[in-house]
């Protein structure tokens, strides 16, 4: 049974960063695609970035093309989401996510809590 955990959410101002990292355990890294979602209040869930394991290609939203980059480490089974120049509406619940890449195999983690504020 796969298991995600993220870390590094918090509070910052408007055009600050953060790095978030999501470490996966029980599945095998390189089978899935790994994506970042967030959740504001009162708006659906929506996919920010997403990153290949195997092939190492990335997606993002229109919205953060340019000051978010998604990463990864297969030591150490963790995906990284760097948000830069970030925007209060960018307040939300970031949620990892893990797709298999063939199989019907699909994680959630418990998410984390980035406030963008003055």
């Amino acid at each position: 049974q796969g298991q995600l955990v993220e870390s590094g959410g918090g509070l910052v101002q408007p055009g600050g960063s953060l790095r978030l990292s999501c470490t996966a355990s029980g599945l095998t890294f390189h089978n899935y695609a790994m994506n970042w979602y967030r959740q504001a209040p009162g708006k659906e869930r929506e996919l920010v970035a997403t990153i290949n394991i195997y092939e190492g290609s990335t997606k993002y939203a229109e919205s953060v093309k340019g000051r978010f980059i998604i990463s990864k480490d297969n030591a150490k089974s963790t995906v990284y989401l760097q948000m830069n120049s970030l925007k209060t509406q960018e307040t939300a619940v970031y949620y990892c996510n893990a797709n298999h890449r063939s199989r019907s195999y699909n994680y959630w983690g418990q998410g984390t809590q980035v406030t963008v504020s003055s």
